[in-house]
């Protein structure tokens, strides 16, 4: 049993504790599941996830940050593909749920209740991190929008029924041209271009977009808002990556802590060596330091803080940086079974590194740190 304790901390109210009791109940009779067609599994995941009610928590006018956060590191604990199929559906409506119409919002029942699948198109081949690049274009006419271009790895692209969309609009140069656009996955001129693969396999995509037309209703709050929506997106959903992240950390920590108490080595069980201990110490040090960064910043922003930048921004760096030494020191306790395909252990190896990367690599976060703790200094008049 994984250690709870956490769960008596003051981000919690007991709304929080029993939804995650019942989570846990539920991931130890439904979790994992068969990775083998990945397509087929993340459907099946979204629609036992939307049957159990879990889904619920996943949009809506009132999202509260500390059950995403919740959710997302007890499935992911369990099975990383129930993580990314929680997580998709949430990250795919935020937009909607933030800032869509109440006729875009009917999606929203569709997806909570796991009957429609989301996915979240920012990205693009020369635009990743650096959202203000965005070269996919959505043009005035008459009856709405014409969108050309190409988004690149999206999350559920070739599954998704619906699709959040950024495209540039042109209000003003960069940032400031940009808007979001919901679109169904039957819209004409939408392309599945290539599906790729990853070393922890996902539903991903390559999308185009050729001459695809929109009516004036496929925009998401008003044109030229679109680098605002996503920002307050991932604001949202970025603390969510670092609790995915230690759901990872502590199922490698709880699988080191039984190896090391069952394995014997020099007459004795591994956790008798003390150079072992400092490596159990050192893991579960990181384990708590993260879950703390990431239910302050998850109990700020539910708090009704407008923007969490530095907290989540704080929150997703360290959590997935150290969830991946906590992940490597698991491989190296468990040896030859460490990279033996198939066992936990492995497959954490392999969950953990995309998470470094997608919503605001680990580097940028640091810069987002960074110009934030100077901003708040000049703001200050220091």
């Amino acid at each position: 049993m994984s250690d709870r304790s956490f769960l008596q901390w003051p981000f919690f109210e007991e709304r929080h504790r029993e939804m995650a009791e019942r989570l846990e109940a539920w991931c130890e009779t439904h979790l994992p599941v068969a990775h083998d067609e990945v397509d087929d599994a993340c459907v099946g995941l979204v629609g036992a996830l939307g049957e159990a009610g879990f889904l619920r928590h996943s949009a809506g006018e009132a999202i509260d940050v500390r059950t995403l956060c919740l959710l997302r590191e007890t499935l992911a604990r369990h099975d990383g593909l129930a993580d990314f199929a929680f997580a998709m559906q949430g990250l795919g409506t935020g937009a909607i749920s933030l800032y869509g119409t109440p006729e875009q919002r009917q999606w929203l029942d569709r997806t909570r209740s796991g009957q429609a699948l989301a996915a979240f198109a920012l990205s693009e081949p020369r635009s990743g991190s650096d959202v203000a690049n965005i070269e996919t274009t959505a043009t005035r006419d008459a009856d709405g929008f014409v969108l050309n271009g190409e988004k690149t790895w999206i999350s559920n692209g070739g599954i998704a029924d619906v699709y959040t969309v950024f495209a540039r609009t042109g209000e003003a140069p960069g940032a400031k041209g940009l808007s979001a656009f919901l679109v169904p996955a039957d819209t004409p001129g939408f392309e599945i271009r290539e599906r790729l693969e990853t070393i922890a396999p996902h539903p991903l995509a390559r999308l185009g977009f050729r001459d695809m037309r929109l009516p004036r209703e496929s925009l998401i709050g008003e044109a030229g808002q679109g680098f605002k929506i996503a920002m307050s997106v991932l604001d949202v959903f970025r603390s969510t990556v670092g609790a995915a992240a230690l759901g990872f950390a502590r199922r490698a920590l709880d699988e080191s802590l039984d190896r090391c108490r069952h394995r014997e080595l020099f007459g004795g069980p591994l956790a008798d060596l003390q150079l072992v201990q400092g490596h159990l110490a050192d893991m579960a040090l990181d384990v708590d330091a993260a879950a703390l960064l990431i239910y302050r910043a998850a109990w700020t922003k539910d708090q009704g803080a407008e923007r969490v930048t530095r907290e989540a921004a704080m929150a997703k760096l360290y959590a997935t940086d150290r969830a991946q030494q906590v992940i490597d020191k698991a491989v190296q306790l468990h040896g030859g079974d460490g990279v033996r395909k198939g066992h936990i252990v492995e497959s954490l190896y392999r969950e953990i590194r995309a998470l470094r990367i997608y919503e605001g690599a680990s580097d940028v976060q640091k810069v987002v740190i960074a110009r934030n703790v100077l901003e708040s200094r000049a703001l200050a008049g220091g």
